[in-house]
């Protein structure tokens, strides 16, 4: 799509996503507020009784473990905090998720859920202000009754069959919500007349403590995976529930961005997570490893060290306070994440291949320009001070780089310059990733870089990681989306009607932006979402491969 025609309508993107008959009543709440919410309420005062009032403002669903009641913006339909399983404290610590405790009456879920024990974002960074990531913590509370998801709906109890979005948030393995600000679903389920979802889950310590073989009882198998088994049972609760919320139980695409990428990599690979979705997207978060057995073993050694904690007293960590385990999960400075080896995940997500169990999923992976932005703060950095850092990180070849850095975009600030390059770096795991995934053959692979620079904080960070997630969910308004401006309107246009039209029908393809051929190891065609959109072939794999020669370790394609 051209500079010459910007002015893409909202009737454009309903279009796109096949959903005409819904253009009228979208347009009639366009200019609707939205509605104030109110803290969550402790669990048992939300529970209103049989005679909660339900019609235009407040409307009750059916669930399997009781009935839930959400309140309506315009035309769409928010549920907040609905429970898919039990609280994960105590006794349950550790185990596998259990089924909610079902509930007689009517679950008020206009409020979000608690989230998962995690420290906040530090406010000294201008890339957490910029992505609102300290938002997380505060607005449902946290603690481990966190096993909740919210549902953005255009209407409910209606059989419409249709697509629905689940998004699991980034945050690595560690922080983050479906909370949060930048997971708003609201607009996509507007614009797009799907059922958009987002899943709260345990995290960290929480969620990826490897007691196994720690002199921990039997029953403690499951606790290096009980994370990932949290969201299987979300795709779970979806698959037998969603029917009833307006949505498609047989057209269910996941995705996430960032640790959200690595939880959705992971996935593919779950055996119990089969045939619960149908379509996924990687963003910058492509993961080829897990952890072993022996890595995650070390890291939970630490915890129970810094917890006081003997090997054969494992089972005592179920009587530990929450905020004392998050206080020795920071003390001990653990990389808690998934492990391999068990039925919950038995081998890497795509080492040394693509996963067999989610062969025929058709999958978009992506990577932004400047991924690697997001942790370096060194905005003065000048031409001599690139070439040093280069020197240091790419050695004897770094004048070469630093030459080709130069011949692509000499007008780029060192800053940026620097943060392309460290991306590129690591950008090999992205199409590592396409490439295995394409050579099952077995259903298509697209890959895409995300180039448009956020205007935000004077454009600083350039196209950072994080920057397409707003995109995706249809949200222009946040700083890093534009702000309301016309191009991040547009962007936010092209992207999410990409994931409107792939979630219906497991092709990205769609009238806002150029075709989209499939990646293959021949052509390895990349879009590139930009004021202007385009094909090219092997697009960064120049330099990636550049650097990999640089570098040993590197992650280098040409070895997949």
């Amino acid at each position: 799509m051209s500079k010459s025609n910007p002015g893409l309508s909202r009737r454009d993107l309903i279009q796109v996503a096949s959903v005409a008959a819904t253009v009228a009543a979208g347009a009639s709440s366009a200019s609707a507020q939205p509605a104030l919410g109110q803290p969550p309420a402790a669990p048992s005062e939300r529970i209103l009784g049989n005679a909660a009032p339900t019609g235009g403002i407040f409307h009750t669903v059916e669930t399997t473990s009781g009935k839930v009641q959400g309140i309506a913006n315009g035309r769409v339909k928010e549920f907040k905090g609905i429970p898919y399983g039990a609280s994960t404290g105590g006794k349950n610590r550790y185990m596998a998720p259990k089924t909610p405790t079902p509930w007689a009456g009517v679950r008020n879920c206009i409020g979000y859920g608690p989230i998962s024990p995690q420290t906040p974002a530090s406010l000294e960074s201008d890339y957490s202000m910029m992505i609102a990531w300290d938002r997380h913590v505060g607005p449902g509370g946290m603690g481990e009754d966190c096993l909740n998801l919210n549902v953005w709906t255009p209407s409910v109890n209606d059989h419409a069959r249709r697509p629905v979005l689940v998004s699991f948030h980034g945050g690595g393995w560690a922080t983050g919500s479906g909370n949060g600000p930048m997971y708003d679903g609201a607009q996509m389920a507007r614009l797009g007349d799907v059922v958009v979802v987002t899943v709260n889950h345990r995290l960290a310590a929480y969620g990826y403590l490897h007691l196994a073989g720690l002199g921990a009882p039997a029953e403690f198998a499951n606790a290096g995976n009980c994370g990932v088994m949290d969201m299987v049972a979300s795709l779970r609760w979806v698959r037998d529930n969603i029917e009833r919320f307006g949505g498609d139980a047989g057209r269910v695409m996941i995705f996430g961005q960032s640790g959200g990428g690595s939880k959705t990599s992971t996935l593919l690979a779950v055996p119990s997570a089969k045939g619960l979705f149908h379509r996924a997207a990687v963003q910058s978060g492509s993961t080829l490893k897990q952890a072993t057995p022996e890595e995650a073993g070390a890291e939970a050694t630490k915890l129970l060290k810094t917890l006081g904690l003997a090997k054969g007293d494992v089972a005592a960590i179920q009587k530990v306070p929450w905020q004392k385990l998050l206080e020795a999960q920071v003390a001990s400075g653990g990389n808690f994440r998934p492990v391999i080896g068990d039925k919950t995940l038995p081998h890497h997500p795509f080492d040394p291949a693509a996963p067999q169990e989610s062969a025929d999923v058709p999958v978009i992976i992506s990577t932004t320009l400047h991924d690697a932005a997001l942790r370096l703060s060194n905005f003065d950095l000048d031409e001599a001070g690139l070439a040093a850092l280069l020197r240091q990180r790419f050695g004897a070849k770094s004048s070469d780089i630093l030459a080709a850095y130069r011949r692509e975009n000499s007008r780029q600030t060192p800053y940026l310059t620097q943060a392309e390059a460290f991306t590129d770096a690591t950008r090999g795991n992205s199409q590592i990733q396409a490439l295995r995934k394409a050579a099952l053959g077995r259903a298509a692979t697209y890959m895409y870089v995300w180039d448009w620079e956020t205007p935000a904080f004077d454009g600083k960070f350039g196209a950072v990681h994080g920057h397409d997630v707003e995109a995706s969910f249809h949200l222009s308004r946040n700083a890093i989306g534009g702000a309301g401006t016309k191009g991040g309107r547009l962007m936010s246009d092209r992207l999410s009607a990409t994931w409107v039209a792939f979630a219906s029908t497991g092709d990205p393809n769609n009238s806002l932006i150029p075709h989209w051929p499939a990646y293959d190891a021949r052509r390895r065609a990349t879009m590139i979402f930009d004021t202007e959109m385009k094909v090219a072939d092997d697009y960064r794999g120049d330099f990636v491969r550049m650097i990999a020669d640089a570098v040993p370790g590197t992650p280098d394609p040409r070895k997949a």
